[in-house]
């Protein structure tokens, strides 16, 4: 039936091919849209192992990680460590080092000198949590944050321990978060992904970010991030080409759909499929990405909540609001990255230009989500790859110094969603070295973020090569003290 039809030119209208393809791609693609996990890829349901979804009721629905790229340093943001300040200088004795492993550039230092925050710090809210100078406007929606100061991991640079945060992984070709989410879950808006990347570059250091980050993996193609770019175009591709006509775009996609039709008879591959659903998706997407992406009907009132730059596309302001008003209109997962935060030299001063990119316009999201009654429904994430060194890299001065990578101990916050609200959890020694109480590790925050999306973790698995992979690997326990 589909050769005859292409013989004939493919010189059919919409309604003629679909009803001529009821048993063909057309009703495949169309079967697609009204059955959205049609195409989902789930075979472990046979096997027993993967449960409906979600496993049980979520505490949050949609989650927004904002994630500082480059790893904002710990000390300067909500680890107080007064005795670093007192013993500015001094050496950091070896029995709190412990022989840890160091990175190349400061391995071969002969001395290891405490340098304390520069900025002052101060206790805030319910919680009395200490927060550093540098955030005003986060200090003010304290109360509605759960700062963990105990995250640790096992990577010591940046690429892989940003690749183990989104992907579970150190390296990559596995999953992101937002892959498996829209994987288990899909989204909530037919018109729009389940999983949307943002990028924004701060006045500091920057370290790179990867497609890898928001890659689907061995998943269907369809569970890709798609990545918004500040360019006149939000989403590359999405417009019809010079001279098409929308009905034609509509056209070629059907056609393009007995075409494949014919591949996946031939070759029996599943990724035939999820072209014809990203197809789909993208031909969806051309009326909801201009409505969502335009800013210029927003009142005064959310100009003032995330600053003026919510206005200039591509800055981490304009991010977060972005941030906000695709995931109100039924996005699963926005990932949003800010680079940097890299200081290894001149902390001081790129920890102030750093702070004012995003003290505003992450209380203002937070803010904001709480004002739309959508703050208790949605996961909002801080923090970045690892923490940094509570001894100074290089040269040190009281007001010019840096810091290196340190995965031992360090600070996230969150809020909303089905966390804790107003808490401070778990605890480091007083050189901000290593944790004393609580320690979360990546895995067990990986697991937390599922439970709170309604999802068993140890449950939500893929069969790939013989074996059955999950975000978390084989490791990883919901810390169950964070939800509410």
């Amino acid at each position: 039936m589909e050769k005859e039809i292409l013989e004939q030119g493919l010189n059919h209208n919409r309604r003629k091919f679909l009803s001529r393809l009821s048993l063909g791609i057309g009703s495949v693609a169309l079967g697609s849209l009204l059955i959205p996990d049609l195409f989902t890829g789930k075979q472990e349901a046979e096997d027993g192992l993967m449960l409906a979804l979600p496993h049980f009721a979520p505490k949050a629905k949609r989650i927004i990680y904002l994630f500082q790229n480059g790893a904002p340093s710990q000390l300067e943001t909500f680890d107080y460590k007064p005795l670093l300040v007192k013993n500015f200088g001094e050496e950091l004795p070896e029995s709190i080092r412990g022989g840890q492993r160091l990175t190349g550039m400061t391995s071969g230092q002969s001395s290891f000198p405490l340098v304390g925050s520069y900025f002052p710090f101060q206790q805030y809210g319910e919680s009395r949590a200490w927060i550093s100078s540098l955030f005003p406007h986060i200090s003010g929606v304290v109360n509605d944050l759960l700062i963990v100061k105990s995250m640790h991991t096992e990577a010591i640079n940046h690429d892989p321990a940003l690749t183990f945060f989104q992907t579970g992984a150190q390296v990559g070709n596995r999953p992101s978060m937002g892959s498996w989410l829209s994987y288990g879950l899909g989204s909530e808006n037919a018109n729009l992904p389940a999983f949307c990347v943002l990028l924004s570059r701060g006045k500091g250091n920057g370290q790179g970010v990867y497609s890898k980050l928001w890659s689907n993996g061995f998943l269907d193609a369809t569970h890709q991030g798609v990545q918004f770019s500040n360019s006149e175009d939000p989403v590359l591709y999405l417009k019809d080409p010079q001279g098409m006509s929308r009905e034609q775009r509509r056209k070629m996609i059907d056609q393009i759909s007995v075409m494949n039709e014919l591949n996946y008879k031939e070759f029996n591959d599943p990724q035939i499929t999820a072209k014809v659903q990203q197809y789909e998706m993208a031909y969806r997407m051309q009326t909801a990405v201009p409505e969502i992406t335009d800013t210029s009907r927003e009142p005064d009132s959310v100009v003032k909540l995330y600053g003026p730059d919510c206005l200039v596309p591509g800055t981490y302001a304009a991010n977060c609001l972005l941030a906000r008003k695709l995931s109100e209109s039924g996005v699963r997962f926005v990932q949003l990255y800010h680079q940097g935060w890299d200081a290894h030299d001149n902390l001081p001063n790129q920890m102030i230009g750093q702070a004012k990119d995003v003290d505003q316009s992450t209380a203002g999201l937070i803010t904001d989500l709480k004002q739309r009654g959508l703050l208790d429904e949605t996961l909002i994430i801080w923090g970045g790859e690892f923490g940094r060194t509570n001894y100074c890299q290089g040269k040190i001065q009281l007001d010019n110094y840096g810091r290196d990578h340190h995965p031992r101990a360090f600070s996230i916050f969150m809020a909303g969603g089905g966390v804790k609200s107003g808490m401070v959890y778990g605890e480091t020694d007083e050189f901000g070295y290593n944790i004393t109480e609580n320690p979360v590790h990546v895995h067990d925050f990986q697991a937390t973020v599922m439970n709170l999306m309604g999802i068993d973790h140890e449950k939500l698995t893929y069969k790939h090569l013989g074996r059955r992979y999950r975000l978390t690997d084989v490791h990883g326990k919901v810390v169950k003290d964070l939800i509410a």
